[in-house]
């Protein structure tokens, strides 16, 4: 029986399935956005945000607990340095999920998987300015028809 038992196993042995996530969440903190199934996003978001979480405070213990899941070490550098500096406001919430459709192949739902902090095209927070139309041009070239026809017809 499997109760109480709640997270995806996604078809594959315990051992196996640690590496998995090890790997794809280097590839996060080195990308800061990937590309996968939404089942693996799923999965790897509850595996990686208390990762982050943990690397809010920089002590030793917390390096240790964080590298026994990521077992790279520059990663685990790069997530205390860079990203921790990034979500040190952040209560929680530091990745994004975003659907992607089917992949071609197999027809298996995809998604890609980001940091929030590192997104540059969308953050709220970051309003671009809106980029406007110049309304004359359409005036300018109305009036330059306008005077071709006055002129022939006073010729």
């Amino acid at each position: 029986m499997r109760h109480g038992k709640k997270f995806n196993h996604l078809g594959r042995k315990t051992a196996h399935r640690k590496s998995m996530f090890a790997n794809m969440a280097c590839s996060l903190i080195e990308h800061k956005r990937i590309n996968t199934t939404v089942a693996k996003a799923k999965a790897l978001r509850q595996f990686v945000e208390p990762l982050i979480t943990k690397s809010k405070v920089d002590t030793t213990h917390n390096r240790r607990v964080v590298f026994s899941y990521l077992r790279n070490k520059f990663m685990v550098t790069e997530l205390f340095k860079e990203v921790s500096v990034k979500v040190a406001d952040r209560p929680g919430g530091y990745v994004r999920i975003i659907k992607l459709g089917n992949r071609q192949g197999d027809n298996a739902p995809m998604a890609m998987i980001e940091l929030v902090d590192y997104n540059t095209t969308y953050n709220p927070n970051n309003k671009a300015k809106k980029k406007t139309t110049r309304r004359g041009k359409t005036k300018k070239v109305e009036e330059t028809v306008e005077a071709k026809v006055d002129s022939k017809e006073t010729n």
